[in-house]
């Protein structure tokens, strides 16, 4: 079965033109060695590449013919990837009352004070 096709039928890639694309560029690993899109996958074969700042380590463990469901897809490989680093805090949130205040605090302020606006 083919590299390319095989990526996409185990839901790693959302088409098979964008599994095509990374193993034109290189980014696709058989067995530690850079590999085509048309190379030959077989059950025992690992496929590493690199998503989402994270490094994807597969074991193929079943050849999928066509794309199948996601539960499906998940009993076709082993993931041997190291965990996913922690995600980082949202940026451009504050807590009420800390740093600048918002429009409507800017307002209650300026009451609060007896500031006119004209």
């Amino acid at each position: 079965m083919r590299l390319d096709s095989w990526l996409w039928a185990a839901r790693f890639f959302k088409s098979r033109s964008l599994a095509t694309a990374a193993c034109r560029a290189g980014k696709i690993r058989v067995n530690d060695k850079v590999a085509k899109a048309s190379a030959e996958v077989k059950v025992g074969d690992v496929i590493t590449w690199r998503q989402d700042f994270r490094e994807r380590k597969i074991a193929v463990k079943e050849l999928l013919p066509k794309r199948v469901s996601a539960p499906l897809a998940a009993e076709a490989y082993r993931d041997d990837s190291p965990p996913a680093p922690p995600r980082m805090a949202r940026i451009g949130v504050r807590d009420r009352g800390a740093g600048r205040p918002t429009k409507k605090e800017r307002r209650e302020l300026d009451e609060w004070h007896g500031w006119k606006r004209d």
